[in-house]
């Protein structure tokens, strides 16, 4: 029989960013490592910073950008880089509270315009050019 696991997102996983409420996201479960911070071997910094959020330390943005990028990381990659020992990976899932959902979206999709939309652009387009055509006629006679 199945076990029932509560569903995240990774917007609600990304909201826990902070030394004090901390999630990350591995291998598609999430994980609330907040007990855990001061007793990691390389540092609280290390796991805010694969919370996604890159002002862990209250630093200003790294680029312009940077507030953009707080929607939350996929710490897979940094986990395993890292090389963690077999009893870390078992520790790791004493701080399962859940999954990642999968059918929502991490990017939202793109509204795509129609063909009469561009239509419709191509018309406004037109009407101004009609309405405006003095001025370049102007420029010109003024310059000549």
């Amino acid at each position: 029989m199945p076990t029932l696991t509560k569903l995240y997102t990774m917007q609600e996983a990304s909201q826990h960013n902070t030394k004090d409420d901390c999630w990350i996201v591995i291998d598609g479960k999430v994980y609330d490592v907040t007990s855990y911070l001061d007793e990691h071997p390389g540092g609280d910094d290390v796991v805010l910073e694969s919370t996604g959020n890159i002002l862990a330390n209250n630093e200003s943005p790294k680029w312009p950008a940077a507030n953009d990028l707080l929607e939350g990381k996929d710490a897979t990659d940094d986990f395993e880089d890292a090389g963690h020992s077999k009893s870390a990976k078992e520790l790791l899932q004493s701080f399962c509270i859940g999954e990642l959902d999968t059918s929502s979206p991490i990017i939202p999709e793109l509204e795509i315009s129609s063909k009469r939309e561009a239509v419709k652009y191509s018309e406004k387009l037109m009407d101004l050019t009609k309405q405006y055509w003095t001025i370049p006629v102007a420029i010109v006679g003024i310059s000549v």
